[in-house]
């Protein structure tokens, strides 16, 4: 069996989702300007490779607080309608249809929380997919993380537990991201691709001989 697995912020879509299911939150008054600017702040340090993830998922699961995932899920649903089907790369449908033919699983995991990739991975035909966990507590979210976070050296480790979870054993990896921040990942799988990498990664997908490709809306 082979696995192709997929980033999702800025490589199947050209944006970021945490950011704008933010800023959809934002519209209805469920979220400030102020954790608007905070999570920007924090954004400029992930391109920078210097994220602090515990801070960062702090700020954005905060409101889910309180929250049952049956009163998030619709608005979660009419986000993607609205924001997120827009935004897919059309060769990012190709390449997963393409797998799909060849009769290749497919995964998306991304250092965004699972409440946004499940939902997100689904509409884009793909049932397995990896986020950050988020915590339940009596049925409500607690706006808090838990688990391994699906970020840089983290998204191996939850692909491992993905993998002993599912009893999955592929034969050969694909990977597709565009940051550098997946440079673990990507030197995990057998054939690494890069999608509109930045900077560094471009740089190094140059020296390794990695796949680079450029997509576009």
């Amino acid at each position: 069996m082979k696995l192709a697995i997929f980033d999702l912020d800025e490589t199947l879509i050209a944006g970021d989702s945490a950011t704008l299911w933010l800023e959809f939150l934002a519209k209805r008054g469920l979220v400030s300007d102020a954790l608007l600017a905070e999570e920007q702040r924090l954004m400029e340090d992930y391109y920078a490779g210097t994220l602090d993830m515990n801070a960062y998922m702090a700020l954005t699961l905060a409101p889910l607080e309180g929250r049952c995932p049956e009163e998030v899920a619709p608005l979660v649903t009419e986000f993607i309608s609205q924001h997120i089907a827009p935004i897919v790369y059309p060769q990012a449908r190709e390449r997963l249809d393409w797998h799909r033919t060849q009769g290749h699983r497919c995964l998306v995991i991304s250092a965004t929380g699972e409440h946004l990739v499940r939902p997100i991975a689904h509409y884009l035909g793909v049932e397995d997919a990896i986020g950050v966990q988020v915590e339940v507590v009596n049925g409500r979210y607690s706006g808090r993380p838990e688990g391994v976070f699906s970020f840089q050296q983290g998204k191996v480790v939850r692909l491992g537990h993905w993998l002993r979870e599912h009893n999955v054993e592929p034969d050969f990896c694909y990977g597709y991201s565009d940051s550098h921040n997946d440079l673990a990942l990507l030197e995990y799988v057998d054939k690494a691709v890069v999608i509109n990498g930045d900077e560094t990664l471009n740089a190094l997908a140059a020296e390794r001989g990695w796949q680079r490709l450029n997509w576009a809306l």
